[in-house]
């Protein structure tokens, strides 16, 4: 006499098995879907470049080195929303350098050309 015994791999586990149906369709079937791209609004990620793409694009065209802190200047200047600096002087009465007109110029172009002003 032959004894058949259930055995469980995972006996100390608690799991279920399912098994599901997930379509019906056949694979000629198509879904056809028409999206207006002029309705859609892009969201504040897709808009943003990068501080890095900022810098390499006006090293790139102008021939420029221009730091975060002239970029986020400018971002201010134009009224694009800049993030909360953590890098902030202990006192109240330090100089923190303006950003020249030939770099605010060439900050400018680079935030055209990435389409955020």
């Amino acid at each position: 006499m032959r004894m058949i015994k259930m055995l469980d791999m995972f006996c100390h586990q608690y799991h279920v098995e399912t098994v599901v149906l997930l379509s019906q369709q056949k694979p000629d079937d198509t879904i056809e879907i028409d999206l207006d791209l002029d309705e859609l609004d892009a969201t504040s990620v897709e808009l943003k470049a990068t501080y890095q793409e900022i810098k390499d694009y006006v090293l790139k065209e102008f021939g420029l080195k221009v730091s975060s802190l002239y970029i986020s200047q400018i971002k201010r200047k134009c009224g694009i929303e800049v993030g909360e600096n953590y890098n902030l002087p202990k006192s109240e009465n330090a100089r923190v350098p303006q950003c020249p007109k030939e770099k605010e110029d060439a900050i400018k172009a680079a935030l055209k050309y990435f389409a955020m002003i």
